[in-house]
């Protein structure tokens, strides 16, 4: 049976016996209704768990609306004039109304970049401003330890409102819901505490109930209350598919259930060999990017397994804190020791790629020089078919076989009969 990766430009091909493969795991085909800004005011107008934002926002408050920064596909410009109606429906003015862009440990935006984030329309009407984690409002501490330190605007706001995209998040379980406050208008030491506990099996993307990462960013919202939350689902054209409103845990668990339905495999059983790709470029521009893909991955790989990844990274690994832990690390295990004391953006990716081989071996088919692989323990080739041949002749003839062409978009999840 042939089967083909997308990998950088163009594609690359495999013969598999159809005896060896379980499944080949794609996107589902969901039906999808309204899209857009009519899908965000169909969820304005049913909210879930909450009244309507117009019913619980008042005139003279001060209202705080948290969104994504630039590094996020949240796309704030679609789903603002909406928002903004809501609010002045209520009799909520302009002049009351701040937009906190959530920048977690990332850099501040220009103000052309606050600008087309917002869109024109918000950026003019309203008060758009970096959350500063210098400038932060002490409220308590979770059970963890993690300090609830919050941007000063955000904790002082009479009324909360949080905007996001919803996709899996691979300690998180799920971006989305309070994510917008916790690690978005959060200090880097409560990023730090949050976050450490990524290295715990139970955070993984796709987890919510017993994820210690997830449980621990939604107790410090009772210490910071979230009155509204507008959360979208975007397809892989960045247009809004779905979109949900209200309360902050309710309404973001059926933009998970939604997400899911998109984007959940179910399998039967783990396999030997899993090969995945991003689907091409620009997704697999670096290893800082086909990570993604990888970490889904495991999901389906059996303990002492192989995964073959499949990822151009012509512009090799695409990001200066991950290479340096990747380069410098003496092993993989030293990075996962490092991440528990010292979080570092970058590095947890570094970190996550090296909790995957503790579980399996890494065959990466990229444009990178073999011996530099090698330098980031993983194991080089330059073709799908020989790294396919090499895992069969590592494995066995009878080695199980998933496929996962589009492994970014897709989660696998196994089912116990």
């Amino acid at each position: 049976m042939r089967l083909e990766f997308g990998i950088g430009e163009g594609a690359q091909a495999v013969e598999i016996d159809p005896r060896n493969l379980l499944s080949v795991l794609t996107p589902n085909a969901v039906e999808i209704g309204l899209t857009g800004e009519e899908e965000v005011i169909r969820a304005l107008n049913h909210p879930i768990g909450t009244p309507k934002l117009r019913d619980i926002v008042k005139p003279e408050e001060k209202i705080a609306i948290v969104t994504s920064d630039i590094t996020r596909p949240m796309p704030t410009y679609a789903v603002m004039p909406a928002l903004l109606d809501e609010l002045y429906m209520a009799g909520v003015k302009p002049q009351d109304i701040t937009l906190v862009f959530a920048l977690g440990s990332h850099r501040p935006h220009t103000r052309a970049e606050m600008e087309k984030l917002a869109g024109l329309r918000a950026f003019t009407e309203i008060i758009c401003v970096d959350g500063d984690s210098n400038d932060c409002v002490h409220l308590g501490q979770t059970a963890h330890g993690t300090p609830v330190d919050i941007v000063r605007v955000v904790a002082k706001a009479d009324r909360r409102i949080c905007l996001g995209n919803i996709e899996y998040h691979y300690f998180a379980g799920y971006s989305g819901g309070a994510k917008a406050i916790m690690p978005g208008v959060s200090t880097r030491e409560a990023i730090q505490c949050n976050h450490s506990m990524m290295v715990r099996p139970e955070a993984c993307a796709g987890n919510l109930e017993d994820n210690p990462v997830r449980q621990d960013l939604e107790e410090a919202i009772a210490f910071c209350g979230v009155d509204f939350i507008l959360n979208v689902v975007l397809d892989e054209h960045k247009r809004i598919i779905k979109a949900v409103a209200g309360d902050v845990k309710q309404a973001h668990r059926v933009g998970c259930a939604f997400l899911d339905s998109l984007y959940c495999k179910e399998i039967k059983e783990r396999a030997d060999i899993v090969l995945v790709s991003q689907g091409g470029a620009p997704k697999d521009l670096n290893l800082y990017q086909t990570q993604k893909a990888l970490d889904n991955a495991k999901h389906a790989v059996k303990d002492g397994g192989i995964i073959i990844l499949i990822g151009s990274c012509r512009e090799g690994l695409g990001e200066r804190v991950f290479e340096e832990w990747m380069l410098t690390s003496p092993t993989p295990e030293s990075m996962i020791e490092r991440i528990k004391h010292d979080f570092q953006l970058g590095g947890h990716k570094a970190a996550a790629i090296s909790m995957v081989l503790k579980k399996a071996d890494i065959y990466l088919v990229s444009d990178m020089e073999p011996d530099f692989v090698r330098r980031i323990f993983l194991q080089p080739f330059a073709q799908v078919q020989t790294a396919y041949d090499a895992a069969i002749e590592e494995l066995g003839s009878d080695a199980t076989v998933i496929a996962m062409p589009y492994g970014g978009s897709t989660l696998p999840k196994l089912v116990v009969p």
